[in-house]
């Protein structure tokens, strides 16, 4: 007969706790392990479904800036039709903004406020160099529309005249004034703070009739309509829009589109660029009709509508085109780099957009 000892069936036991001690634990960091695994696939699997989720998002609104004036008339047309809410279909909803000047337009594509803006092109230079490319030139919209007017007998029958002048543009680094400083400069002159002997002052163009009356300007570089309104009220014309620049082949206005906003919807940004040379046809082959809806929208929006004969006059000295002139844009570039309104001249694959149609994103 055989006999275990005690401490031979303690050493057994202790093996057999022990072995289960460690197969406990093993399952246990064996669980950690997988759990840590899965928790980090899941985490990935989240992270890529909302990104892709956020990729593939369609805007569900097309927000446009512009100005209530005539030379924004393809945006106040429009507007007045709901056209681009019939091209663009129930399930988009469209914001139209208006804006005074084009710091403020500008301010509001940068913050994503609007995707879309008719503007000035000296504005559009300086958000395209501010964003670094984000707000880009999708297309042309006006050409010419402004002229240099003199305060009646002041003695302004040339640019050569203003030596020694005040003169009035509607606001500074605008496109009115570049065009007066590229005047200034063809013709041998200088502003004041420049060296030169011809007084700028930036005077809102409501203003401007006030203001010369009194004798404190000699001439003011307004748009349409002010233009006309200025003239009809005893202002003598010094250069119409064609004398100005390029023969009036100049853009006053242009269309530009947040670069975020044109990738992500390229349908609805070729929509609204489909209705924009419509529209634009539109006015050339029927501009009385133009007019008066354009009237009308301006009436609407400021209380006071112009007359017809303001308003013919004013169409009249403006160009509806959909293309932009590049060389005239890039001289504005040039010179607005000369006097320091932008840091660098944008190059052209950041400047000008390129639609790429398809399938939206």
């Amino acid at each position: 007969m055989i006999c275990r000892s005690k401490s031979l069936r303690t050493s057994t036991t202790d093996i057999r706790t022990n072995a289960r001690t460690r197969t406990v634990v093993l399952f246990k960091l064996i669980f950690r392990k997988i759990r840590f695994i899965l928790g980090g696939i899941l985490a990935v699997v989240i992270v890529a479904a909302s990104a892709c989720g956020k990729e593939n998002k369609k805007s569900e609104q097309i927000s446009v800036g512009y100005f209530n004036n005539v030379t924004h008339a393809q945006a106040l047309l429009m507007k007045s039709e709901k056209s681009l809410e019939k091209s663009v279909g129930d399930e988009v909803n469209v914001k139209w903004t208006a804006f005074n000047a084009g710091p403020a337009e500008v301010e509001a594509l940068f913050a994503g406020d609007i995707d879309i803006g008719y503007i000035g092109p000296v504005p559009a230079l300086s958000a395209n160099v501010k964003s670094q490319g984000d707000v880009q030139i999708l297309a042309g919209a006006t050409k010419g529309g402004a002229v240099l007017i003199q305060r009646k007998g002041a003695g302004i029958r040339s640019v050569e005249n203003l030596a020694g002048k005040s003169v009035a543009i509607p606001q500074i680094g605008n496109t009115q004034h570049l065009s007066l400083l590229k005047l200034l400069k063809d013709n041998n002159l200088k502003p004041v703070t420049e060296g030169g002997n011809v007084t700028v002052n930036a005077v809102a163009n409501a203003d401007v009739a006030n203001i010369m009356q009194r004798g404190d300007i000699d001439a003011a570089l307004v748009p349409e309509p002010w233009g006309a309104t200025l003239l009809e009220q005893g202002a003598e014309m010094v250069l119409d829009y064609q004398q100005i620049y390029l023969e009036g082949q100049y853009d006053v206005a242009v269309v530009v589109v947040r670069k975020e906003f044109m990738e992500s919807n390229p349908e609805l940004v070729a929509k609204f660029l489909e209705e924009h040379n419509r529209i634009t046809g539109q006015i050339n082959e029927d501009p009385e009709n133009a007019q008066t809806k354009v009237n009308e929208e301006l009436n609407n929006a400021t209380g006071k509508a112009l007359s017809e004969k303001i308003m013919k006059e004013a169409f009249g000295r403006i160009i509806f085109q959909t293309e932009y002139n590049p060389d005239a844009i890039e001289a504005f570039a040039q010179l607005s780099k000369e006097h320091g309104f932008i840091r660098e001249i944008p190059e052209q694959d950041f400047l000008y957009a390129k639609i790429e149609k398809g399938e939206e994103k």
